[in-house]
């Protein structure tokens, strides 16, 4: 108990340096020499207990506050200074790798963007449904839809909103209504890391009433020890069923989380299992 208290004390201790000395930028060395380990031990031990390395970490709460800056109007400029930036150049390459757009297009957030979004019936529940000009950018089974339409607002604030079904939408509600293949393509708009999109085009390869594990995504991406990263990227799949990240499923055989609905992923395997082997 003793050295678990030890290990969390100082883990919380690195994220409390990390967090205040942000705008410095702190190194791994100084990190871990602040919590008095070497770098080594320290590098593996944040990560058995946050989840991600410390440069990760202060990737993120440097773009957080990147983000705060932006929201506030601030230029991309000035923003990366008051993150511990050197220039926007650093900042543009950190707002590509973790938010998937850059920082201009987060601060216009959906400026000029006209989005639709309806709802409608599924053999799974209810669904919410978003499209832009280019495809449907977000499909979720919800029971409150309003908590949907005012997620994706947050998203892009400055976007214009229609209460209508696009064209995408419409082929998608036939589709999860009659089972048939519209004769035209769904289109799909979806935004994500250079990583999430390549998990997310492995997804779209898993052929209906098919189960995968974990690890077969990792080899067809060839990126066989990133498990744990693959795991993050399907659960911030944004299209429900389109991209079947249902079908991923331990590797143990148990079906696992679901972003909808643990027992939702249940029921549409199964359903899939009837329908389509």
């Amino acid at each position: 108990m003793e050295i678990h208290n030890y290990a969390y004390d100082t883990i919380a201790e690195a994220i409390r340096f990390l967090r205040e000395n942000r705008a410095q930028q702190p190194s791994l060395d100084e990190v871990a020499e602040h919590v008095f380990l070497s770098k080594f031990h320290f590098q593996r031990l944040f990560r058995q207990w946050a989840g991600v390395t410390p440069k990760a970490f202060l990737q993120v709460i440097t773009v957080e506050q990147a983000k705060k800056s932006l929201r506030q109007g601030k230029s991309t400029l000035e923003s990366a200074f008051e993150a511990g930036l050197s220039g926007t150049g650093r900042l543009h390459d950190l707002f590509v790798k973790l938010e998937a757009c850059t920082p201009g297009e987060f601060k216009e957030r959906g400026q000029g963007l006209h989005i639709r979004w309806a709802t409608f019936d599924t053999p799974f529940g209810q669904s919410f449904v978003a499209e832009t000009e280019k495809g449907i950018c977000m499909l979720a089974f919800t029971d409150d839809p309003a908590r949907s339409l005012s997620k994706l607002k947050k998203e892009f604030p400055n976007a214009r909103y229609e209460n209508t079904l696009g064209e995408n939408s419409a082929r998608a509600k036939q589709y999860l209504t009659t089972w048939e293949l519209p004769k035209e393509k769904i289109g799909l708009d979806i935004k994500g890391t250079p990583f999430q999109i390549q998990v997310w085009k492995a997804l779209l390869q898993i052929p209906a009433a098919q189960n995968v594990a974990y690890q077969d995504i990792a080899q067809a991406i060839k990126k066989p020890k990133a498990l744990r990263a693959i795991g993050t990227a399907i659960g911030k799949n944004p299209i429900a069923y389109l991209i079947p990240c249902h079908r991923v499923i331990n590797a143990n055989g148990e079906s696992g989380k679901y972003h909808w609905g643990d027992n939702r992923k249940v029921a549409i395997n199964g359903y899939e299992r009837i329908h389509f082997e």
